[in-house]
């Protein structure tokens, strides 16, 4: 039986960048064949069924249906994994108190579709930004879905980050693991490379050789870099970043559903936003990003890390803001 597939902001360039690609197999592999449902918002339609009428001449093998529409209760119909891309920018003049309550009024409403409509099995990853709170809105209004059934994606920062190492140590970026991304998406992340590794071996150990002041290049060029990527695409190319975007969708959702153990190693990890049950003093409820793995289609926190004080500094702003967005969020009667 194929899979459904539920996109948001189907119309977009995350959206486009995205469809092909999961038509192609590279989420669920290349013996799942997949029906994809693309929703949008009336004023986004006319694209979304020009991206339709692109899947059709691509003749993939794996897509058995495609379906355009601007109903939350079509578009959600049956799905088995939505990935909520679409979602209102931040713009000239607009508050972040703005932008969250923009936000609240679109996914609130999705969750509440993905509750009455979708398979029992769904999975949703949340995209569009900002997206921790985004997830943690949809979440709470999908009454009877399982907090942990939803995800903001982090791993578009995680892949940013072993990027960033692999160009330090001039290595190839697969020998990079362990990098692990903790609180919001946002400029407060904080990318941890305390127990990431390159072939192996520690990559602060390696870095030392390279940066020399492995503590002064972290603080003064790496977390900076790391956090402020998506600025530095905007400043640089015009527009958000959107091929990553996707790329990192897919990893994601791959991981997800596929298990961490065969990209990862029985051991390892990578890093997606879930709800908080407590753990390293995130408080319970928030969507926070952690170090996770991915196991029988369910993600579990790594627990029993000892992050060091200026880990825990960095790991406290940025949960910080996480509850602030979601107290913002509370007072406009949303939680």
């Amino acid at each position: 039986m194929a899979t459904t597939i539920t996109l948001t902001g189907a119309g977009g360039q995350i959206g486009y960048a995205l469809l092909f690609r999961i038509a192609a197999g590279d989420m669920l592999g290349p013996d799942e064949p997949v029906r994809l449902r693309l929703l949008e918002i009336p004023q986004g339609l006319r694209a979304a069924e020009g991206a339709a009428l692109e899947l059709q001449d691509g003749a993939f093998e794996l897509l058995e249906h495609v379906e355009v529409t601007d109903d939350p209760a079509v578009g959600f119909d049956g799905a088995n994994l939505a990935l909520l891309v679409g979602a209102r920018p931040r713009g000239p003049g607009m508050e972040r108190g703005d932008l969250l309550a923009a936000n609240a009024g679109i996914f609130g409403p999705q969750g509440s579709a993905i509750a009455a409509h979708a398979a029992s099995d769904v999975r949703v990853t949340v995209v569009g930004n900002p997206a921790n709170t985004n997830a943690l809105i949809a979440a709470s209004a999908a009454d009877g879905v399982p907090a942990e059934r939803f995800s903001a994606l982090t791993r578009l920062d995680e892949n940013r980050a072993r990027a960033q190492l692999a160009l330090a140590l001039d290595a190839p970026v697969a020998s990079i693991r362990g990098v692990t991304i903790w609180g919001n998406h946002s400029a407060t992340q904080f990318p941890d490379i305390s127990r990431a590794s390159v072939d192996g071996e520690p990559v602060a150990e390696r870095l030392a050789q390279r940066v020399g002041d492995v503590r002064a290049w972290l603080e003064g060029t790496f977390i900076p870099r790391v956090a402020r990527r998506g600025a530095e695409i905007i400043d640089v190319r015009g527009s958000s970043s959107v091929a990553s975007a996707a790329n990192a969708t897919i990893d994601h959702v791959r991981d997800w559903t596929g298990g961490t153990d065969r990209r990862h190693g029985p051991d390892g990890w990578t890093s997606a936003g879930v709800v908080s049950h407590g753990e390293y003093g995130v408080p319970e409820g928030l969507v926070s990003s952690f170090p996770v793995r991915a196991i029988d289609g369910d993600w579990r926190i790594v627990e029993g890390w000892e992050p060091d004080a200026p880990a825990r500094a960095r790991m406290s702003a940025s949960i910080a803001e996480l509850a602030e967005e979601r107290d913002a969020v509370r007072r406009l009667g949303v939680l």
